[in-house]
């Protein structure tokens, strides 16, 4: 089964980080989040990917065209009988479809083109900025359960702000960045069969969060896996220094795979 990873965004609100790269490969730990998103579905099982390249994707393509060589000890040896050999090999044995799917199509658009990608009857789809300690296998065994063309992953929002309770005047309790455990914002990590691109067409401004799953919700085909445990997105500087000292910290939440 293929895990789809949309990487294509400009990433405007990184701008910091993006000005030279793709958001995808900003790093956490001295890694892409590409890769520890990677990590999570592998840790699972889920070890064939198909990228969806769009702002810098020559960047990425890079990245795993010389994947063993920036991930491992190696000798160069110069000169007229020169040759390169790796100490060491990594762990990953993936497979990784790198689709150029154009720098200004929006996300239902890049999916439509990797449509010939997909030859078995389910696929996932992530976004390339989001991480979780999500268990993917319960995430699919769940999807296969109902029978829907969809799932999505739900996870608790985390407001910007302190939340304040009061009685009249009076702050009796002060909440810094609280979950909001009584809704549900689109994670990420979601799991479709492959009857869902009957809800997508070859507009490349089509957007995946608009008409098509809203289309799917209206026809009763979309169902939620609530994720209430670890989840965080790197939208803009703020996240991205979070994230990075939660690696520092030595005990990253989204760290399920042994090293």
């Amino acid at each position: 089964m293929k895990v789809v990873i949309l990487c294509g965004g400009l990433g405007m609100r990184l701008r910091e980080e993006t000005e030279y790269k793709p958001k995808p490969m900003v790093e956490i730990g001295g890694r892409p989040i590409l890769w520890h998103i990677m990590k999570i579905y592998a840790h699972y099982g889920f070890k064939d990917f198909v990228l969806c390249l769009g702002y810098k994707g020559e960047v990425i393509k890079e990245y795993f065209l010389n994947y063993e060589a920036m991930n491992n000890d190696f000798i160069v040896k110069l000169g007229r009988d020169g040759y390169v050999k790796n100490l060491s090999r990594s762990h990953e044995d993936y497979e990784v479809i790198l689709a150029d799917t154009g720098l200004k199509t929006m996300t239902g658009g890049r999916l439509k083109k990797v449509q010939k990608y997909i030859d078995g009857e389910y696929f996932m789809l992530t976004y390339g900025d989001g991480v979780a300690n999500i268990d993917t296998r319960k995430l699919f065994e769940f999807h296969k359960s109902h029978g829907k063309i969809g799932t999505i992953t739900g996870v608790p929002p985390i407001t910007r702000f302190g939340e304040l309770d009061l009685e009249g005047d009076k702050v009796i309790n002060f909440a810094e960045k609280p979950q909001k455990t009584d809704m549900y914002v689109n994670g990420g990590f979601m799991v479709f069969n492959k009857e869902f691109f009957k809800y997508l067409n070859d507009d490349e401004s089509l957007l995946l969060e608009k008409q098509p799953l809203e289309n799917l919700a209206r026809d009763g085909q979309l169902m939620i896996f609530k994720h209430q445990a670890f989840w965080q997105c790197m939208d803009n500087y703020r996240d991205y220094d979070y994230l990075n000292k939660l690696w520092d910290s030595g005990s990253p939440p989204w760290k399920i795979w042994n090293d």
